[in-house]
């Protein structure tokens, strides 16, 4: 008997083994298919990485942050590493001043604005105006010569196929923003995200926009915190009432006249191997309409030629030398073999009486 009982013991000690190894054993599966079906779970492992970049180089170290906000920190961009300042645009004189005054100044000194809730940082900035007039690079500049942390806001990496998530990254975003301030959340194609809001919109949209502005509201609420919202788009007109209720400084980025066109050209040629004595004012008023890209494009074209002479010279048998530096003759060859593309200008100019009419109906309400 006794035998017998130390027998069935010793089985069932041998099945509980079993039995706990097995459930260990499933925990185990269960946490590592989990893990695989988060959606989230590359970039919250690239997200780290980057985190403990941003952390070393600000010298603010990301404490407390969330899966969402690892998610987010990947598109937080160090102003030390951007490379465009206000003197690295041309023309657009008096919106660089008024932007330092309205938007970097606040975020700079905040001491200074401090008394009162008058006097304190911008929460809305809107850039609009043609393609190509540099807006994008005029919100990098404000990032740049501000110190604020730039938050480069992708909406593919704020939508999710898991409901809710798209709240909860939107969330992500402003505090994120908060807990590296001063900051800036930059929105590009402002009009693609919170455009005039439809009944034909997908539920999870309206739900992200919904949730982006009752955020940004809350951020208004709070005079303290040096967070800032600056959206740019070509398409003012196709944005909701209720964001530009929330823009209150917008800023045309228009077509430049003929004086900035030089300023520009000076600008992109700069540090460029060109002869001396080119005539700047001359070149900018052969190029009626261009904008900043087009004269962008335009000297690329130009520094072409310098290339196929060399390659010439090499076919003929002459030793290779460097190429030569850019001539005004070649700058106005590209102007007389290029066609201009108005469209972009055409469509701006019709809408910007429009986009007027209604920021100013917002500010009166």
């Amino acid at each position: 008997m006794r035998r017998g009982s130390s027998e069935r013991e010793t089985n069932f000690l041998q099945e509980l083994v079993l039995y706990a190894a097995s459930a260990a054993l499933s925990c185990l599966v269960l946490f590592v298919g989990l893990r695989h079906l988060d959606p989230n779970r590359e970039s919250s492992k690239k997200a780290q990485e980057h985190k403990k970049e941003i952390a070393k180089r600000l010298g603010r170290p990301l404490v407390e942050t969330n899966p969402y906000e690892d998610v987010i920190a990947c598109d937080v961009i160090n102003p030390d590493n951007i490379d465009v300042e206000f003197d690295c645009i041309g023309g657009l004189e008096g919106i660089k001043q008024a932007l330092y005054e309205l938007v970097i100044l606040p975020l700079r000194r905040p001491e200074l604005f401090s008394h009162g809730k008058l006097l304190g940082p911008q929460k809305g900035v809107l850039l609009y105006g043609p393609p190509g007039t540099g807006k994008t690079m005029l919100a990098k500049a404000i990032a740049k010569e501000s110190g604020a942390v730039f938050i480069n806001v992708r909406i593919s990496n704020l939508m999710s196929k898991w409901f809710g998530d798209a709240q909860k990254l939107v969330a992500a975003v402003f505090s994120l923003a908060h807990k590296l301030q001063p900051a800036i959340i930059f929105i590009d194609e402002v009009d693609s995200f919170l455009g005039q809001r439809k009944t034909t919109d997908h539920e999870a949209l309206t739900n992200m926009k919904t949730e982006f502005m009752a955020l940004w509201d809350g951020f208004t609420t709070d005079q303290n915190a040096r967070v800032m919202v600056l959206t740019a788009t070509n398409r003012p007109s196709e944005l909701d009432e209720a964001i530009l209720r929330r823009l209150p400084q917008a800023f045309e980025i228009g077509i430049p006249d003929c004086r900035e066109r030089a300023e520009i050209l000076k600008v992109v040629l700069k540090d460029e191997k060109v002869e001396d004595g080119i005539d700047y004012d001359h070149v900018a008023g052969l190029c009626d309409g261009y904008t900043g890209s087009d004269l962008l494009e335009l000297c690329k074209k130009a520094a072409y030629f310098s290339i196929r002479d060399l390659l010439d010279d090499e076919k003929n048998g002459k030793p290779p030398s460097d190429p030569r530096p850019l001539a005004q003759l070649d700058l106005e060859k590209v102007i007389a073999t290029t066609t201009k593309t108005k469209l972009a200008a055409s469509e701006h100019d019709a809408l910007s009486s429009q986009i007027m009419r209604m920021i100013g109906a917002q500010r009166i309400r």
